[in-house]
C-alpha cells in the first residue's frame, strides 16, 4: 500500500491546480506561499534606496586632508588701535607718579649746580624736625663704646653711619671733599664736608698712618672715616665721648689696665682694655 504523504513538489503542484480552479483561493495561496517561502528582514525607511545585501559595499579610502594655510596675523585682521584695550590696575588704584628730580640750585640763586668744595649752601637756615633731634642725640649704649690700648675711647666708624642712617635715611646724606688728598710722610689727610638733604651741616679734616706704600688706599679709606666722626659732633651724635666726666665714669665702670708682654720685641707695658674683653696680637698676658 503507497504511503499518502506527499511529497514538497506534489504540495506546490496541488496548490497551483487548486488556485486555477477557484478563484478565491488564490489570494489565500499567496499569502500561504508568502509565510512559506519568505525571509525576515530588517525595516528600512522608503526614502533610502535598498542595497543588495549580497554584495558588500567596496571600501573606499579617506579622501586626503589638505593642508592648512598660514594663520594670518593678527595685526592684519583688525586695527591694532580696536584690538588693545588698557590693563586694568589689580589693587583699583593706579601707582602715583615717581617725583621729578629738583634741580639744585646755587647760592646766588642762579639754578647752577652747586659747588661743594667751596660752598656752605643751607648752613643753619632751619633745625631739624623733633624726631631726628632724637635719634641723633640719644644717649650711647655702653657696650657700643670700645678702648685703644692707650685708654681713648671711641665708637666705630660703621655705627656713625647707622645714627645717620636712621636719622636721615640711606642716601639722605653724603661726604663731600673740600680738597686733594694729601700724603705727607706715613699720614694722608683730607677734608670733607657733611651734607644732609642739599644742605652744609659741618666740615672737618681726617687722618689716617699708613706704614708702606701698598696701604695708601685703605689710609685714604681711614681718613674719610676719621672725618665723618669728627663732622658728627655737630650734630651731637656720640657727644659723650668728648665729655671728661663720662670718660672718667666709663673708665672705672668697664675697663682695667692689664700688664702685657709685646711678642716680637718683648717689651712689657700697661695696656687699657674692657673688663670683658681679652688681651689680643701682638699683646699677650705677662
Amino acid at each position: 500500500m503507497a504511503s499518502r504523504t506527499m511529497s514538497p513538489f506534489q504540495s506546490a503542484g496541488r496548490r497551483i491546480c487548486l488556485a486555477s480552479l477557484s478563484p478565491k483561493i488564490p489570494n489565500q495561496c499567496a499569502a500561504r506561499r508568502l509565510v512559506a517561502t519568505s525571509t525576515a528582514r530588517p525595516y528600512q525607511n522608503s526614502s533610502t534606496p535598498r542595497t543588495p545585501t549580497s554584495t558588500p559595499a567596496p571600501k573606499t579610502s579617506p579622501p586626503p586632508i589638505p593642508p592648512r594655510s598660514p594663520a594670518r596675523p593678527a595685526a592684519a585682521s583688525a586695527p591694532t588701535a580696536a584690538a588693545r584695550k588698557p590693563i586694568p590696575a589689580v589693587s583699583g588704584e593706579p601707582l602715583p607718579d615717581a617725583p621729578q628730580p629738583q634741580s639744585n640750585s646755587s647760592d646766588d640763586g642762579t639754578g647752577s649746580p652747586i659747588n661743594w668744595t667751596n660752598s656752605f649752601h643751607g648752613l643753619g637756615t632751619s633745625a631739624f624736625a623733633h624726631e631726628t633731634a632724637t635719634i641723633l642725640q640719644a644717649r650711647l649704649n655702653p657696650d657700643d663704646i670700645e678702648v685703644k690700648p692707650d685708654g681713648i675711647i671711641y665708637l666705630p666708624e660703621i655705627k656713625y653711619r647707622r645714627i645717620l642712617n636712621a636719622a636721615f635715611g640711606p642716601g639722605g646724606w653724603g661726604l663731600a671733599p673740600r680738597g686733594d688728598l694729601i700724603v705727607k710722610d706715613r699720614l694722608v689727610t683730607r677734608e670733607y664736608a657733611l651734607i644732609v638733604h642739599g644742605r652744609f651741616v659741618g666740615q672737618a679734616r681726617g687722618e689716617q698712618q699708613y706704614f708702606s706704600e701698598d696701604g695708601v688706599s685703605t689710609a685714604a679709606e681711614g681718613c674719610k672715616s676719621n672725618a665723618l666722626m669728627r663732622c658728627c659732633k655737630d650734630l651731637g651724635i656720640a657727644s659723650e665721648l668728648w665729655d671728661p666726666r663720662f670718660i672718667r665714669t666709663f673708665m672705672k665702670a668697664h675697663a682695667v689696665q692689664q700688664w702685657v708682654e709685646h711678642v716680637t720685641t718683648k717689651k712689657k707695658k700697661q695696656i687699657w682694655l674692657r673688663k670683658d674683653d681679652e688681651v689680643r696680637y701682638p699683646f699677650k698676658k705677662s
